[in-house]
């Protein structure tokens, strides 16, 4: 199994973990000194007080939380977001709140997933005929395409 390092940047910030034994992600949650309103449209960086080490040739997705997008129509509005492996900083989420009324984030509260995956990179091969892609059924077919 994988290894992800944490980091405490603060004694009160929460450690993330899986909330079910078949949960894809961990739960990261609000580090926060008071309390923090988001206004309908607006955006927040939410700090979690943690910084990470991850496993070799792996990348951490921010994603989302169900419940809240659900429930006050809270998203992380760059979903997901990257972190990627060599990155050491303190993990923030960046929230939008789509809902219509203002939503108000408390210390602890969990407020995104995050998603350890592997990541494979490429090497990078410019060729010079648009044939040398190869050709396929789908071709430049986009957007809706393949139906509802």
């Amino acid at each position: 199994m994988s290894r992800l390092r944490v980091y405490k940047m603060r004694a009160d910030a929460i450690i993330p973990r899986y909330e079910t034994s078949g949960a894809a992600g961990l739960d990261l949650a609000a580090c926060l000194d008071t309390m923090l309103t988001i206004e309908p449209g607006a955006t927040a960086r939410i700090p979690t007080g943690l910084r990470v080490a991850l496993p070799s040739g792996h990348e951490g997705q921010v994603r989302p939380r169900s419940g809240l997008a659900a429930r006050h129509g809270v998203t992380v509005l760059n979903a997901p977001g990257t972190i990627d492996e060599d990155y050491r900083g303190e993990l923030q989420v960046l929230l939008i709140n789509h809902g219509p009324e203002s939503f108000t984030v408390t210390h602890g509260e969990r407020i995104a997933q995050l998603v350890v995956t592997p990541v494979v990179q490429v090497d990078v091969e410019t060729v010079e005929d648009e044939a040398d892609l190869g050709r396929t059924d789908r071709a430049d077919r986009g957007f809706g395409s393949t139906g509802r």
